[in-house]
């Protein structure tokens, strides 16, 4: 693969991160912090001669009063910034918008079941709109019959460094497929199929309207294709993509805008069963995890189960030179302070994106957060109450399960793991919280779908078929620890 899709830094020279702007509101702040005038120090007479060179008074005399606590939070919560609609949307009711009218075709990228995976991971890492490519049986063919994404780079990964975990039906198909990829042989995408476990691959017309979409959304599926009356594919939708749309043009419906105001713990969305990793824990324990439980991310918090991090399985991009081999060996924060120096390299500036919310964020807060850090979940932390009347957390405990390194899979032959950055330097973790809870793109379109009188199913069902089968044998079901707080390393 291009070397140049990885530039490998040590933790221990990136420079310290900052934090990064909290993201944009819809609407201004209702309370916005104006400039006052310059502070004038009566306690310090100016001499004769002071005031015959005319010299500017000390900065100290010019300092403008500090925010307070309340300030800033009340500024992260409803930060300012304008922005504008678009005319295409202004007056109309979301229900009359046809899906079709939402994607591009530029967005979809084509390849075939005899596509090497090195190939389809190089279009893949191409196609930055839609994070998918489109599958089909030859170039003949405009029908799709699968997808690959980073969930399927993810396991291919596993399986060619030995480190997955198949079923007993599968574990000839991984030897082989881990033979072939030392060997350097080209793999077509057919020859993993299965163990690319799918969620349904759902298809609607352009011409539906948005409640179709929005109700297979509520229910679990994270993206579907879009084609038009010939059944060619017009363009590719995602549960990301659809909030975004929401988000830029909620002003217009009313129905769903109203809901923006409420706090997380009164519209009652989220779940307080939660998957994390633990910061010393080896890189591929969460990479694992993402893999057996169909998950496209996992919080990585420190031993007090505070927040320092987070993992998804996009990230995996940045494993796919063989000179990232090592980082497979290291611990998940120090793969953190890694993907935060490249993001450094590549925008030119540092930043920490902040993936946790708290009980007391607005549900307009937490969207904002979604759509700028284009992430599927956000995670809630625990926060002091905002009224002396109200408690400070949700009175039912989370079920928060943190595997053990021997709960999940073995190192690769020869490893150790080197000490990364200490989970105390990370910026992160002086302004998170102990983890009590997530909120994912399906609640918020779930929530938006019964909201206005529709039926999505119960997205328990997508969640299970994206489950990998051989989760059974590595780890106790999180329904069989539902009523007590399982916390380990």
């Amino acid at each position: 693969m291009d070397p140049n899709q990885f530039y490998f830094r040590g933790g221990k020279d990136s420079k310290e991160q900052s934090i990064s702007p909290p993201p944009p509101q819809r609407t201004g702040s209702a309370s916005s912090v104006h400039k006052s005038g310059h502070v004038i120090n009566h306690g310090h007479r100016s001499s004769f001669a002071e005031n015959l060179r005319g010299l500017p008074p000390s900065p100290r005399n010019q300092r403008h009063p500090s925010f307070t606590q309340s300030a800033i939070q009340d500024l992260l919560n409803h930060p300012p910034a304008p922005r504008s609609q678009n005319p295409r949307f202004a007056g109309r009711d979301w229900r009359d918008i046809a899906v079709g009218e939402l994607v591009s075709k530029d967005d979809v990228t084509w390849v075939e079941m005899d596509t090497s995976v090195q190939d389809a991971t190089m279009a893949l890492l191409k196609n930055t709109s839609s994070n998918v490519v489109v599958v089909r049986e030859d170039a003949t063919y405009s029908t799709p019959i699968s997808t690959f994404d980073y969930n399927d780079l993810n396991a291919y990964i596993l399986v060619v460094v030995g480190l997955a975990h198949p079923s007993d039906d599968l574990v000839e198909l991984y030897d082989t497929l881990a033979k072939k990829a030392q060997a350097r042989m080209n793999i077509p995408l057919r020859d993993i199929q299965p163990i690319c476990r799918k969620e349904s691959l759902v298809t609607l017309q352009g011409d539906e309207d948005l409640t179709k979409a929005i109700e297979v959304f509520g229910s679990g599926v994270h993206q579907l294709l879009v084609a038009d009356q010939n059944g060619e594919l017009i363009g590719i939708l995602s549960q990301l993509k659809l909030i975004e749309f929401f988000w830029n043009e909620g002003v217009n419906f009313r129905v769903i805008d109203e809901l923006y105001p409420r706090l997380l713990r009164d519209v009652g969305v989220g779940s307080q069963q939660i998957i994390a990793v633990n910061a010393d824990s080896p890189l591929t324990e969460a990479l694992n995890l993402m893999s057996q439980e169909g998950l496209s991310s996992v919080a990585v918090v420190d031993n007090g189960l505070n927040v320092i991090g987070n993992i998804s399985t996009a990230d995996v991009k940045h494993l796919t030179n063989a000179t990232s081999l090592p980082l497979l060996q290291n611990t998940c924060i120090h793969f953190i302070s890694i993907i935060l120096t490249e993001n450094g390299v590549e925008k030119g500036k540092d930043s920490f994106p902040v993936f946790y919310v708290n009980p007391y964020s607005t549900l307009a807060h937490t969207v904002a957060k979604l759509v700028a850090t284009h992430s599927h979940r956000m995670w809630i932390v625990e926060s002091a109450s905002p009224s002396p009347s109200a408690p400070g957390t949700p009175s039912l405990g989370p079920t928060v399960f943190v595997p053990t390194p021997s709960s999940s899979q073995t190192s690769l032959t020869g490893s150790h793991f080197p000490s990364g950055p200490p989970a105390s330097t990370l910026p992160g973790s002086h302004l998170s919280g102990r983890l009590i809870g997530v909120v994912t793109l399906t609640d918020i379109l779930n929530l938006f779908a019964k909201g206005t009188g529709l039926n999505p199913s119960d997205p328990s069902e997508q969640r299970a078929r994206r489950r990998r089968s051989s989760s059974a044998s590595v780890r106790p079901s999180i329904e069989s620890s539902r009523a007590s707080l399982d916390i380990r390393r």
